[in-house]
């Protein structure tokens, strides 16, 4: 999937960084990357997080937390209480851009919504909505966080 990630994600921040810790979904076996958007998929289990990836249709309901602050592996059936850390409102995140997705000033204050797990996007729908496009510079696109928020679908 052309716009998942498969290693963390060079991530840089403007003003304070703000977290929250959330616990781990072990239904199935996970790799979690750094930078990667995580939600709580309500199909999935409604207490626990999961990294999102693009072969996930986010639905009314569902819970995008934020940005998983660090590469974490899950056991499948492993007893649920994994934690992980979530860079959450209002820590504003720049992501760096490819070519498949290049933003402008012309882009600040629209909503940025992620279609993989790599991939920023202002398309809304069946993507998580991450927050606001803050700022544009030096190959990266600054995202200001307005998670955790329930998903509209």
């Amino acid at each position: 999937m052309a716009g998942d990630l498969t290693l963390d994600a060079n991530l840089r921040f403007k003003g304070p960084v703000y977290t929250e810790q959330f616990l781990l979904d072990s239904t199935a076996a996970r790799t979690i990357y750094r930078g990667q958007p995580m939600m709580i998929d309500a199909d999935v289990d409604t207490g626990h997080v999961v990294q999102f990836v693009d072969a996930v249709t986010v639905a009314n309901g569902d819970v995008c937390v934020g940005i998983a602050c660090e590469g974490h592996s899950v056991v499948i059936a492993s007893a649920e209480t994994q934690v992980i850390n979530v860079y959450t409102w209002p820590t504003i995140v720049g992501f760096k851009m490819a070519a498949v997705n290049t933003f402008t000033n012309e882009d600040l204050g629209k909503k940025m919504y992620m279609t993989g797990s790599g991939t920023l996007s202002l398309t809304a729908s069946p993507n998580p909505f991450m927050g606001y496009v803050y700022s544009v510079e030096d190959g990266y696109c600054y995202v200001k966080l307005t998670t955790p928020q329930i998903c509209a679908g």
